[in-house]
């Protein structure tokens, strides 16, 4: 029986303790951590953990408890501190996204977890996820032929006291706007499947949270060879029509699923559907073996599997790194109006913890802060 703490009982916590409930026989959560210890003892009483200890302090948590492995679910910028002394401490951890707000911190952690021998998960819970899974085995397929463009679409609605949240809408705390904080988790679905770009050209804005210092819009065009994708990170957007539109050199597929295929005349012109390739395309999404969970569960499965089974996670921290990455050239290119080349380099300004802080633009001055906010959390379509 694997024990497990949570750190940060926030407002993402519950995605994290109804996953490890899933396991009633494979693990116990035993503890709870936060900085507002009412915060913990809430959570302590949601969700009935009546045998678990409250701490204020994770440090404090760490050294009083014989934990296996511990979710991080703190503010961005305290994942990397959190996670390095829970691995030194020889504890296996799973961090919220995004990892780190700087692919210093990243790689911080990932050497911690080298070093102490403990395994480092990064939550992308949106590749256990059907609709997801199906996706990325119709391009594995390759029917489609080779990919000449892709648009992703990570919209999200979010009001102006969205940022009044202590901790959000600065480049300090937050880490980021739009781009890391929300749409990091098509970054992550984009990077599983198309792959690392060859560079990046990016633009931001924060068009309509003036209570904010970060972006709440990116536009940023990936480049592939010859291939090309869009990708538009939001907060502004009505409905959060999130979506991947995948075009093929064959036929285009799309999340939510649809598919298309064209016939062509000698002349190059459309001549109608390809019928016999839509219903190959539509046999493979419908093949499609559900997973047994979904979502934070299945992940945290996954997760409790390696543990117990001494392998690899299926989503490590390179994963969680490699997202961060992408995040971190977007903001470079659109702050410094320049195309970057991948991989960033350690010797970049913007490898560097605080690069942000120092160059990202102040769109506006953070006006509100509170402490709490009531409310339900609605996570969209994709999650938190």
């Amino acid at each position: 029986m694997l024990k497990v703490g949570v750190i940060g009982t926030g407002g993402i916590s519950p995605a994290h303790l109804r996953g490890y409930l899933a396991y009633p026989d494979d693990c116990e959560i035993v503890a709870l951590c936060d900085i507002v210890p009412r915060k913990a003892e809430a959570r302590r009483e949601e969700f009935g953990l009546a045998a678990a200890r409250v701490y204020d302090d994770a440090a404090a948590m760490l050294a009083a408890e014989d934990l296996d492995l511990v979710s991080v679910a703190t503010t961005p910028d305290t994942h990397a501190p959190v996670t390095i002394q829970a691995l030194e401490g020889g504890v296996h951890v799973l961090v919220e996204k995004p990892m780190a707000p700087s692919l210093e911190e990243c790689d911080a952690m990932i050497a911690a977890a080298r070093a102490s021998g403990r395994l480092l998960g990064s939550v992308a819970q949106n590749r256990f996820r059907d609709d997801m899974a199906t996706l990325k085995e119709v391009l594995d397929s390759g029917l489609i032929g080779p990919i000449s463009h892709a648009q992703i679409t990570s919209a999200w609605s979010r009001s102006l006291p969205y940022y009044d949240l202590w901790w959000r809408g600065t480049w300090a705390s937050e880490g980021g706007g739009c781009t890391l904080s929300h749409a990091i988790h098509h970054i992550d679905l984009t990077l599983w499947l198309l792959g690392r770009p060859q560079a990046v050209t990016a633009v931001m804005s924060n068009a309509q949270h003036h209570n904010a210092e970060v972006e709440d819009l990116s536009v940023a065009i990936l480049q592939y060879g010859r291939a090309l994708a869009e990708l538009t990170s939001s907060t502004v957007h009505h409905a959060e029509q999130q979506s991947i539109v995948i075009q093929g050199q064959r036929a285009r597929v799309s999340q939510p699923w649809a598919v298309a295929a064209d016939r062509h005349q000698p002349n190059g012109f459309p001549a109608g559907p390809n019928d016999e390739l839509v219903a190959e395309l539509d046999a493979v999404a419908a093949s499609h073996q559900p997973l047994p969970r979904t979502g934070h569960p299945g992940q945290i499965g996954d997760f409790l599997a390696a543990v117990r089974e001494g392998r690899r996670p299926a989503i490590e921290g390179t994963d969680g790194r490699n997202a961060v990455e992408l995040v971190t050239a977007i903001y470079k290119s659109a702050i410094e109006r320049v195309t970057v080349d991948f991989p960033l380099q350690p010797d970049d300004p913007y490898y560097r913890t605080g690069t942000l802080v120092e160059r990202a633009p102040h769109f506006f001055e953070k006006t509100n802060s509170v402490d709490d906010q009531g409310g339900r959390l609605i996570v969209g379509a994709t999650g938190s």
